[in-house]
Order: C-alpha cells, then sequence, then structure tokens
C-alpha cells in the first residue's frame, strides 16, 4: 500500500482540495491481491484504491458511464494489422500504470 500511495504522489495523479459546499464524498476502500510472478519465488503483494461507484446516482454524482477496457476485437484488429503489414507484436507488464486525461467534470 506504501508503495502505492509513493507512486502516486510521485506522478502527481491528485490534489487534495476541500470538498465544496453541498457536495458529498463518495466513499473508496483499498483492493489488496498477491500476485505471483512466474519468474519469481516470491509473491508480490498490490493495492488499489476503489471507489465504491455502486453508491453512485445518475444525474447527481455521474452522467455516463465509460469502461476503461479494451475490447477484444481491437485487440484482434491489430493483431491481423501486424501480421498483414508483417510487423512485430511485443507485450510488456507495466508494474503500476496511470491513465491521464483532461476531465471537464468536477471529480
Amino acid at each position: 500500500m506504501k508503495d502505492e500511495l509513493q507512486s502516486l504522489h510521485e506522478n502527481n495523479t491528485f490534489e487534495l482540495v476541500k470538498l465544496p459546499k453541498g457536495e458529498r464524498a463518495l466513499k473508496n476502500r483499498w483492493v489488496y491481491k498477491l500476485k505471483q510472478e512466474e519468474k519469481s519465488s516470491s509473491p508480490r503483494y498490490k493495492a488499489r484504491l476503489v471507489v465504491k461507484g455502486y453508491t453512485q446516482k445518475k444525474g447527481v454524482d455521474f452522467e455516463e458511464i465509460f469502461s476503461l477496457v479494451v475490447k477484444m476485437s481491437s485487440i484482434r484488429t491489430i493483431l491481423s494489422l501486424a501480421a498483414c503489414y508483417d510487423l512485430e507484436v511485443k507485450q510488456m507488464d507495466v508494474k503500476i500504470t496511470f491513465l491521464h486525461g483532461d476531465l471537464e467534470e468536477e471529480l
């Protein structure tokens, strides 16, 4: 958990601000996972801070739903393009990832 918090701070992924009057904060919790690496004999502990999204109300806390999950059709398209153009495809594992994007909504 300390590693995750340190990464969040180092990458400036958030800024602590006071909650505006009349707004409510969504509850969150830590989710823990034990990952066993194939080439390593010792397991690695992972922690994620997640918001309890099921407490949100449409029109109050959010307007639309967006999921950051890749579609299998997208993967098949990339692989078929690589095969057609004789390109090399590489896979990599990333210890910690951060998604960057400009948000117009207030969180």
